[in-house]
């Protein structure tokens, strides 16, 4: 698996319920229409370890079949439109946005 880890900073307490009503009701709706997308994990944290404050707010992980499939997703409308509305939620919300990409490697717990 090739995939992209996104990572949002917290809105504003005040703006918490509006961000998470977009993210849910429109973002994630958006991603999860990208073309070869095999997996979409959504996670919002709670805490940091040990009681620390979170690194971030929330976390999106797209899981492609290999790089070739998230190259050739880069260029459809569906990924145009998941980007673009990101940058909406930057500007309206405040918020940063941090994403990397990679190969997943899977080790067996004993």
């Amino acid at each position: 698996m090739y995939k992209i880890v996104a990572t949002w900073s917290a809105p504003q307490p005040a703006d918490v319920e509006a961000f998470e009503e977009y993210y849910n009701g429109t973002h994630a709706p958006l991603a999860s229409a990208v073309p070869e997308l095999r997996r979409l994990v959504l996670t919002r944290t709670a805490e940091g370890l040990e009681g620390a404050t979170p690194a971030f707010y929330r976390v999106a992980e797209l899981h492609f079949e290999d790089r070739a499939a998230l190259e050739r997703s880069a260029h459809s409308v569906a990924w145009r439109r998941m980007r673009e509305d990101a940058g909406k939620m930057i500007e309206r919300f405040g918020v940063t946005l941090a994403v990397a990409m990679g190969a997943e490697t899977t080790l067996p717990i004993d």
